[in-house]
């Protein structure tokens, strides 16, 4: 039996930026069934009290967006008993290699070069339209898995930002879930207790400076910018949503029912 999910967000001690996406309002008057789609930084660290608390919200399947290089640098998901893992990556390990060695363990001067005068929110923006026109194989099985029969799912990346808050969004926008509404919950993974924990290979002060976390704060922030340069892709690709979801991502219509009904109210 599905957990009843409790009205104020629960406290998961090693889980960042959990939450329930239920409620969200759709364009047509519906909303977001509580219960059946939550989103999360990765579970790796998960106590084992978190560990019983996601084990009781009835999960069928987690959606997993790490690639190896983040699986090897965070470990592997705790198992929960009886439900299904799925790995999706939505970045390729060898992709900025270098650069994300930098941002660990680069000096100054370095995290200059590569992230100042806006390049590190031009490398973001770069990230998300990426993303939306190269990994359309991914967000189709996703859609067509929640679909037939993977509710109630879990879709995590490392921070729970970037590659799980583009699938969240596809799936929102699949559902017909109000723009703004996307956005807002997008925008979520901002509050402090839900932001990833930047680590550098360097951990003294002096590696967390406020010029250091300045010139970090654009591969760390969920912003409007980003979510907005994926739309944009999507009009630009394929001229708009329904085209998007139908011949990007092999939603046919009668699917794109099945979804409603499974993950609206």
């Amino acid at each position: 039996m599905t957990q009843q999910i409790p009205s104020t967000e629960p406290e998961l001690s090693q889980v960042r930026n959990f939450r329930d996406v239920g409620g969200l309002p759709t364009t047509d008057g519906r909303r977001v069934r509580h219960g059946v789609l939550f989103r999360s930084g990765h579970l790796a660290h998960a106590t084992a009290e978190d560990a019983a608390f996601l084990a009781g919200l009835g999960l069928h399947t987690v959606f997993d967006f790490r690639n190896a290089a983040d699986q090897r640098l965070e470990g592997p998901d705790v198992e929960l008993p009886g439900v299904r893992n799925v790995n999706l990556p939505l970045s390729d390990p060898a992709d900025g290699a270098e650069f994300w060695r930098m941002v660990r363990d680069g000096d100054l001067a370095q995290l200059r070069t590569i992230l100042g005068d806006g390049k590190g929110a031009e490398r973001m923006i770069a990230s998300y339209r990426s993303i939306i026109r190269d990994r359309t194989a991914e967000h189709g099985r996703v859609l067509r898995s929640l679909a037939e029969d993977s509710v109630p799912a879990l879709m995590h990346c490392a921070a729970g930002k970037d590659r799980a808050g583009l699938s969240v969004a596809v799936t929102l926008l699949a559902l017909g879930v109000e723009r703004e509404a996307i956005v807002a919950d997008y925008l979520e993974s901002n509050a402090k207790h839900r932001r990833y924990r930047v680590r550098r290979g360097d951990d003294s002060p002096s590696a967390y400076t406020p010029e250091v976390m300045e010139l970090l704060s654009p591969l760390f922030d969920a912003r409007a910018e980003y979510l907005s340069a994926a739309f944009e892709t999507i009009g630009a690709t394929w001229g708009g949503v329904d085209a998007y979801l139908e011949q990007g991502l092999g939603l046919t219509p009668p699917l794109r029912e099945r979804l409603r009904e499974r993950l609206l109210d």
